[in-house]
């Protein structure tokens, strides 16, 4: 008899590269599509796949750079958010997920909003943790990023490795803005650190930096996706989130009908102080937007 609540970790190959990615439950329940943040990894749903498991079926992938997943080089593999979702987009036909709702968290926002307005019969329902999609929420972090953008320099590029690449800052990604910094375990930004500071992860990393700048002009077409399809929307945000702040939560109101709304009082990484209250918002949403 299987067990579906173990987490199994699996790799499967995508145009030459190793995918690895986390699954629990059955593959008959409803699926969630797990789509992790920056600098972290479907690390950052250990905790969260084995709490659902028992109900629903769930995938979290590594994205190429990041996690288990093959770590090309800067000159052997495009690294934008385009081709993030082009690897994932074929992720999901491999595996032949035909329909699912998708977790969409920092980076997995941009990821996840280019497939579901490719594929809007696919998603059943956005769950959306600290994931920009309005200008609103582009505040102070984003100021250094923009320069970035504008004129890609080794020395804009600097600012950006000092500030933001180091074990400092991704400890300050996890603790800052939460409760109880006591609540939060190290392993997290030992275990990211570990990745990032491996030779040739800081030009991807970068070069990301760089690509996030192609993702605010696809917000009206998000947005369109919102008001013209009204995927079922659950928001749980981390309210003292500096990267992505509250400012960027309550636009989505504007276009979104079917939607549930919760301001947390934790940061930008929710899950790790307030894993099992949106568990529960988890469950009870997909419970209500599910046909099975």
């Amino acid at each position: 008899m299987t067990n579906f609540n173990t987490t199994m970790h699996k790799t499967i190959d995508i145009d030459g590269l190793n995918i690895f990615y986390r699954e629990a439950g059955n593959p008959n329940a409803p699926t969630l599509l797990l789509l992790h943040g920056f600098p972290t990894s479907s690390h950052m749903f250990r905790n969260l796949i084995p709490i659902l498991a028992d109900e629903f079926h769930l995938i979290a992938p590594d994205y190429p750079g990041f996690g288990a997943s093959s770590m090309p080089r800067v000159d052997e593999f495009e690294y934008s958010f385009d081709k993030l979702a082009e690897i994932l987009e074929k992720f999901t036909i491999r595996l032949n997920l035909q329909q699912y709702f998708l977790y969409l968290m920092d980076y997995g926002a941009p990821v996840g909003y280019r497939l579901a307005t490719k594929y809007p019969e696919k998603v059943l329902g956005l769950i959306v943790q600290n994931g920009n999609a309005y200008e609103e929420g582009l505040r102070d972090f984003w100021q250094p990023l923009k320069a970035y953008w504008k004129d890609k320099t080794n020395e804009n590029a600097q600012v950006l490795a000092d500030n933001i690449l180091t074990l400092e800052a991704t400890k300050w990604q996890y603790t800052n803005g939460v409760r109880n910094v006591e609540a939060i375990a190290p392993d997290n930004w030992f275990h990211d650190q570990y990745l990032l500071d491996r030779p040739g992860n800081q030009e991807i990393q970068l070069e990301l930096f760089y690509s996030y700048g192609t993702n605010p002009p696809l917000y009206p077409q998000w947005q369109e996706y919102f008001r013209s399809i009204q995927p079922p929307t659950l928001i749980v945000w981390g309210k003292g989130d500096y990267i992505f702040p509250e400012e960027g939560a309550h636009p989505y109101k504007r276009d979104l009908n079917n939607l549930e709304f919760h301001i947390l009082g934790t940061g930008h990484f929710a899950l790790e102080e307030d894993l099992e209250m949106i568990a529960d918002y988890i469950r009870n949403f997909v419970r209500s937007n599910s046909s099975n």
